[in-house]
């Protein structure tokens, strides 16, 4: 089920204007009046899905600064904290697969509420959680919702966004999740962790009900007969009939040679698999050992994250894809490579002085080059790449293989830092380096084309 059967789902009974009975000066002001209306209804709509991405940064953010707290009052072990600060990526993998599906049977709308329920229903359990058993479902549910607003998030921004706007709008879906994660850290140093779980709830308040008004005026304004309907809503309406036609793609299909192009997961790969989970989950031992405060430097590199993420909304559809992506890769490597010296100084007791500098400029270039693309563009071209009747099916893969990346550098970093220090961020440089590779030669640019013009030009 894609946008429009979210959008003609909701009964629209006030009679539309025609615009042929109209003058040409009345005509031009009703157009411009419906084109105003229409941005804004986009904007509220993009609104009320980011609240989910927030929503997101929220749940990922919670079990850092309540750890102590909640292995104190529940009296856990190291080991079943563990357990619940991971199970996250668990319940996230399970949304993964079953977000393609859920967003085509009852739409982006509904998956979205899914998500919201779930997210809800696990902070609840967190909330009242007097064992491990019950923290741990309520972990699961979290993260099972997260795994549904990953993918359906940036897919339902991307459906409803005029193409001039369509990076901006699904860039701030990243940004939200940044900002999820700091209100987070901050406010979970002043509130107790049950008090955290409840503010957890919040985003939830703006899906409720009353924004039917605003898919209404989305219906109104790109699908309705009867309205002025621009070029491009024309032509998106006639794309979506055809495919519509076409049977539901298996999984077993996304794998056939006129789909090996437009498959999203290579970018999936590279965003986790260079490193992120690791530097994001231990940045204050990254910065403890080498002998920076970390306490100001995690502040710095929250700060910086989402500064860098706003400034990538302002860009993306003026620079395009493929650079950022690849201004981003080539800071990641640097930042790697820089950080990786600085730990081979402090191994071989070289220029000892000058560690904790390099460590800190090797951090924050690395977060503010993964912020600058590489955190948010792979979600933007996911959401524009996949035809829409293999959407469901590939965007749950990719979802998949993103929160799988997740969970292998979240676990086995500790492991490659005891192997060794230096060469771990030397082999997070390499893949990183590979990533650029694998966007110069096979990611296409979608800057400025709309969907059926990016599917023409992949499928060519």
């Amino acid at each position: 089920m894609s946008i429009k059967d979210d959008l003609e789902r909701e009964e629209v009974r006030e009679p539309l204007m025609d615009k042929k009975n109209l003058s040409d000066e009345q005509g031009g002001s009703f157009v411009q009046s419906r084109s105003k209306e229409s941005a804004w209804m986009v904007y509220l709509s993009t609104f009320v899905a980011v609240c989910g991405s927030f929503a997101f940064g929220s749940c990922a953010g919670y079990s850092s600064p309540t750890e102590n707290a909640i292995r104190d009052d529940l009296s856990l072990s190291l080991a079943e904290y563990s357990v619940f600060g991971s199970i996250l990526t668990f319940g996230a993998m399970i949304g993964a697969i079953t977000s393609g599906p859920i967003a085509d049977l009852i739409g982006r709308k509904g998956a979205l509420r899914v998500a919201a329920s779930f997210c809800v229903a696990g902070w609840l359990a967190i909330y009242f959680a007097q064992g491990v058993l019950a923290l741990d479902l309520g972990r699961l549910a979290t993260g099972y919702g997260m795994g549904i607003f990953s993918y359906v998030v940036p897919v339902f921004i991307a459906e409803i966004s005029p193409k001039n706007l369509r990076g901006a709008l699904t860039t701030t879906n990243q940004l939200m999740i940044c900002g999820g994660v700091s209100v987070a850290f901050i406010i979970g140093t002043v509130l107790t962790w049950r008090a955290l779980a409840l503010t957890g709830i919040v985003p939830y308040g703006w899906q409720r009900e009353d924004v039917k008004k605003s898919f209404k005026q989305l219906y109104k304004s790109f699908v309705a007969r009867k309205a002025d309907i621009s070029q491009e809503a024309t032509e998106i309406k006639e794309y979506i009939e055809t495919l519509e036609q076409l049977p539901k793609a298996r999984f077993v299909e996304l794998f056939q040679r006129r789909y090996l192009r437009s498959i999203g997961v290579g970018l999936m790969v590279f965003q986790q698999f260079g490193g992120i989970n690791g530097v994001c989950f231990y940045v204050s031992n990254i910065f403890e050992s080498a002998g920076f405060s970390p306490s100001l430097g995690t502040i710095i590199y929250a700060i910086l994250q989402v500064v860098v993420t706003a400034l990538n909304t302002t860009v993306i559809d003026k620079a395009g894809r493929k650079p950022l992506l690849l201004v981003s890769a080539s800071g990641l490597v640097l930042g790697c490579i820089i950080t990786g010296i600085s730990f081979y100084l402090k191994v071989n007791e070289l220029a000892i002085k000058s560690v904790p500098a390099l460590t800190l400029t090797g951090i924050l270039l690395y977060i503010g080059s993964f912020s600058a693309g590489m955190g948010a563009v792979p979600w933007v071209i996911m959401s524009e790449i996949f035809p829409i009747n293999i959407k469901g099916v590939a965007g749950s893969l990719a979802t998949l293989v993103n929160w799988f990346g997740a969970w292998a550098i979240s676990y086995t970093y500790n492991y490659l830092m005891s192997w060794s220090s230096y060469g771990t961020f030397i082999l997070y440089a390499a893949i990183n380096a590979l990533a650029i590779v694998f966007v110069v030669t096979v990611v296409p640019e979608t800057k400025g084309r709309t969907l059926e013009q990016i599917q023409a030009a992949i499928n060519a």
